[in-house]
């Protein structure tokens, strides 16, 4: 799989730093959250998951979110 760029990004590096984008450039979907609209969650995670082409492990991405915005 690999040798097709199909390769899964578990690597917390590039994922935070996406995490750490999205979240900078979606300052309302992040007050939703913490307002209780926990479905925004997905948004974010499809952000972060169209930044790194989709490579990224959603796990990963799930929590680096929520801790980073809890």
């Amino acid at each position: 799989m690999n040798t097709r760029g199909l390769a899964q990004v578990s690597d917390e590096g590039p994922i935070a730093a996406a995490v750490d984008e999205v979240l900078a450039a979606n300052p309302k979907a992040v007050a939703d959250y913490k307002a209780g609209k926990t479905l925004i969650l997905g948004f974010l995670v499809g952000q972060v998951m169209k930044k790194l082409s989709g490579k990224a492990n959603a796990a990963v991405v799930n929590r680096l979110i929520s801790e980073r915005i809890a």
